[in-house]
């Protein structure tokens, strides 16, 4: 069966996750996790990617980001991935494969998706009992968003922008949508596309995306988030 071709839609972000191989650990102390983000921004940069929210965990990353062109994504995460693994493996003396074969995304209507995709991503070190609360996890984009941090790795989404009259108080309004749980409907769709590489929206989203893709890309959904 051929590959599920990866889906650039202009103006609508993209949920990427990246995993370890056979689930192995990824990270083996601060100065790995360190030399992915500097190398993340690097790689950002150069290729035209705006990165939202990202969480590293021990053994995969989640990142929401905006490509600004359809070669954006890949070649960012092309060039991260192997210079990360090159890294490790002079690090640690082995060999072959590091990641989990290629990175899985899913594109998603920002205007439903993108704050829960966010809250989703900050959330992970919550639900793996890493951490009390987001902001006690240090590998994530939580503190620049909820608190106002300088964090190099981070753009803000125009959706964000528009949580505030300026920029002093977009933290407070963003870190107020964390007061209640994400809905379950809203875990399992975003789980499921992103795991599934399907697009994430409102009714007609997938439609609207099979056809920028020119073949069906279309899945069952669960729901959307609950406003």
């Amino acid at each position: 069966m051929p590959r599920r071709p990866r889906i650039f839609v202009p103006g609508h972000p993209v949920h990427v996750i990246q995993r370890g191989n056979n689930r192995g650990q990824v990270f083996f102390g601060p100065k790995d996790a360190q030399k992915y983000l500097d190398w993340l921004k690097e790689a950002a940069t150069e290729h035209g990617l705006a990165v939202h929210a990202y969480v590293l965990m021990s053994n995969h990353v989640h990142l929401l980001v905006s490509p600004e062109t359809a070669h954006s994504l890949p070649r960012a995460m092309r060039d991260l991935n192997w210079r990360y693994t090159r890294h490790v493996n002079d690090a640690q003396g082995r060999t072959g494969s590091f990641w989990e074969g290629r990175y899985r995304a899913s594109v998603i209507e920002a205007d439903d998706y993108f704050f829960a995709c966010s809250r989703y991503i900050e959330l992970n070190p919550v639900r793996a009992d890493l951490a009390q609360t987001p902001a006690a996890y240090r590998w994530s984009s939580y503190k620049a968003n909820a608190e106002g941090k300088s964090d190099p790795v981070v753009t803000p989404h125009e959706l964000y922008q528009m949580l505030a009259a300026t920029q002093d108080q977009r933290p407070a309004a963003y870190q107020s949508l964390f007061e209640g749980a994400i809905p379950d409907t809203a875990l399992g769709a975003i789980r499921d596309a992103v795991n599934g590489g399907w697009p994430l929206g409102r009714d007609g989203f997938e439609a609207f995306v099979s056809r920028h893709a020119g073949q069906p890309i279309t899945q069952r959904r669960r729901g959307r988030p609950a406003k």
